[in-house]
C-alpha cells in the first residue's frame, strides 16, 4: 500500500519532477479548514491506488518558495505532474471521483 509523502524543496525535483510516474501533489496549510477536509480523501487515494501513482503533500508555510514557483493562490490546490509539467490544477475542494479521474488520464 502506498502512502503520502512529504515533498519539500529538498526532495521535490528527484520526487516529483523527475517522477517516470504521474504525481498528485496537494498543496496545503495545517491552519486551512478545506484542506483538513480533504486530507482524508488523499490518503485514501493512496493507499487505493496502488505503485503506478504517487502521492504527497507540501506545506505552504513551510515551502513558501515551492508555492510560488508554481503559482499557488489558494489551498487547497491540487496538482498533478507527469514527466515534469503540470497536467491537471484543481484549487479548493475537489471530490474523490474528480481526483482519481485525473490521475487516471494523466497514466
Amino acid at each position: 500500500m502506498a502512502d503520502v509523502k512529504t515533498f519539500e524543496k529538498d526532495n521535490f525535483d528527484a520526487e516529483v519532477l523527475q517522477s517516470d510516474i504521474p504525481v498528485l501533489v496537494d498543496f496545503w496549510a495545517p491552519w486551512c479548514g478545506p484542506c483538513k477536509m480533504i486530507g482524508p480523501i488523499i490518503e485514501e487515494m493512496a493507499g487505493e491506488m496502488g505503485d503506478d501513482i504517487k502521492i504527497g503533500k507540501v506545506n505552504v508555510d513551510n515551502n513558501q518558495e515551492l508555492a510560488g514557483q508554481f503559482g499557488v493562490r489558494g489551498i487547497p490546490t491540487i496538482m498533478i505532474f507527469k514527466g515534469g509539467e503540470v497536467v491537471e490544477n484543481f484549487v479548493g475542494l475537489r471530490s474523490k471521483e474528480d481526483m482519481v479521474a485525473a490521475l487516471e488520464a494523466a497514466k
